[in-house]
């Protein structure tokens, strides 16, 4: 272990984000009403540039009107190269109720870009008086943000979650396909005359857990494009959670459950790391650093797996 200890993420659930255009507020109540952790109301990619400004009325008024319960109520801004963010910011912190939790601000490419947004939020929390000071989410996008991504999560303090954004990101990248996440069919490998389909996004989830991670910063797996393969949703929210992403976004209703089942520990998966605490503790009680549990190895590295797994539901069931 470094000198330098780690530091912790931000203890909140976030195993779903699910997302919803500003410019439909109908759809806000059930979205209140729902099962995810963290509601994403948003005024770029789902929101035509002639209905921004109605789009933006909509969500100042429905953050205080609304009931979101103990979620995390979080608004997508449009990105720093458009003449819309700004007047997001402004209009938001100004207007807006101070149940509002978060920005997510989309398509960052260095540490700069939220030193921007940084410096607005901070001018108007402090003009305004607001007591509760906005957190940020960001999503990688481009090639540029995946080779800052470290820079970009040592930012600010106020950057509690980092997301992936598949298909902006494969845009930038000029990766050849139209998919946003899960397998593609032509990365695939051949053995023994038969077909095997990687996973193309697994090095940049890597990359932004890794930076999450060493800054105390929360990774989320982005959207899966096709909401009719449950299978494949699931599949690609396994990989995520496996890699060390705390949750994962849904486009659609139907992925909620999903992603909250995936990314809740199961109860055999808590019993067994809450056996293998038990069976370190009994090992150090009687001097030794290491035991077997089922048939193998377990150490002081086992104490700290178990831990992660019996802290998330801990989390999860307060």
């Amino acid at each position: 272990m470094s000198f330098r200890i780690q530091p912790a993420a931000p203890a909140r659930p976030n195993r779903c984000q699910l997302f919803g255009p500003g410019s439909r507020p109908a759809i806000f109540e059930k979205m209140a009403g729902s099962a995810a952790d963290v509601i994403n109301l948003d005024l770029e990619d789902s929101v035509a540039p002639d209905d921004k400004a109605e789009a933006r009325k909509n969500i100042i008024q429905a953050i205080g009107d609304v009931d979101w319960g103990n979620k995390t109520l979080a608004v997508r801004i449009n990105g720093l190269d458009t003449p819309y963010w700004y007047r997001d910011v402004v209009d938001l912190l100004e207007q807006a109720s101070d149940r509002l939790d978060q920005i997510m601000i989309p398509k960052v490419g260095n540490g700069s870009d939220l030193y921007a947004v940084d410096a607005l939020v901070t001018a108007i929390e402090t003009a305004k008086g607001r007591s509760k000071p906005i957190s940020f989410e960001v999503i990688i996008e481009s090639a540029a943000g995946i080779a800052h991504v470290e820079e970009i999560a040592a930012a600010t303090p106020r950057l509690q979650a980092m997301s992936l954004g598949a298909a902006d990101f494969a845009a930038s990248m000029g990766m050849q396909t139209t998919g946003i996440g899960g397998t593609q069919e032509n990365y695939y490998m051949i053995r023994e005359g038969e077909k095997y389909w990687s996973d193309p996004w697994h090095w940049a989830q890597t990359a932004i857990v890794a930076a999450c991670r060493t800054h105390g910063v929360l990774p989320v797996d982005g959207p899966f494009g096709d909401f009719s393969d449950d299978e494949g949703y699931r599949a690609q929210a396994r990989r995520s959670a496996t890699l060390g992403m705390v949750g994962k976004w849904a486009i659609h209703p139907k992925q909620v459950a999903i992603a909250n089942d995936v990314f809740t520990p199961s109860e055999e998966a808590v019993a067994e790391a809450r056996e293998i605490l038990a069976a370190m503790e009994k090992a150090k009680a009687e001097g030794a650093g290491a035991t077997v549990y089922k048939g193998r190895l377990v150490d002081i590295a086992s104490i700290k797996q178990a831990e992660v797994i019996v802290s998330q539901a801990e989390l999860l069931a307060g």
